[in-house]
């Protein structure tokens, strides 16, 4: 998914260019491809709406963003908003494994802190629930 995001980012493809390009070169197996699909069509569709949400908590230009940062926020707040059957501790933690794992030296940080942020604004009582229980 990730992979598939950056390369949309660099080559200013499609999702569905995108996907089409994954299933022919990569063995799509072990991926939910339905998954992958719903995220990666899902972020194309309302990338605007993901990116207003994001902006004010970013404290920096979103144009300004690594790439790979771009990609992994832009999958956690996609989650964050449109796939409320993935419960928002998973999807942050997930998030800043991947930015740990792919991103620059802090960039873990601050992928946590604006999913965070975010998860505040649009998962109130999923954490409030969270935190009486």
């Amino acid at each position: 998914m990730l992979q598939a995001l950056y390369q949309m980012q660099l080559a200013d493809c499609s999702a569905a260019e995108a996907e089409r390009q994954f299933r022919q070169d990569y063995d799509m197996k072990r991926v939910d491809t339905e998954y992958f699909h719903d995220v990666l069509s899902g972020i194309e569709r309302e990338r605007v709406d993901i990116m207003s949400a994001l902006d004010p908590l970013l404290g920096r230009e979103s144009k300004a963003l690594d790439p790979v940062e771009r990609a992994v926020l832009l999958i956690g707040a996609f989650e964050l908003l449109y796939r409320i059957d993935i419960p928002y501790r998973v999807v942050i933690n997930e998030s800043v494994e991947l930015a740990r794992q792919f991103g620059a030296a802090e960039s873990h940080r601050f992928v946590n802190s604006a999913l965070d942020a975010l998860a505040k604004q649009c998962r109130v009582v999923e954490r409030s629930g969270s935190r009486n229980g």
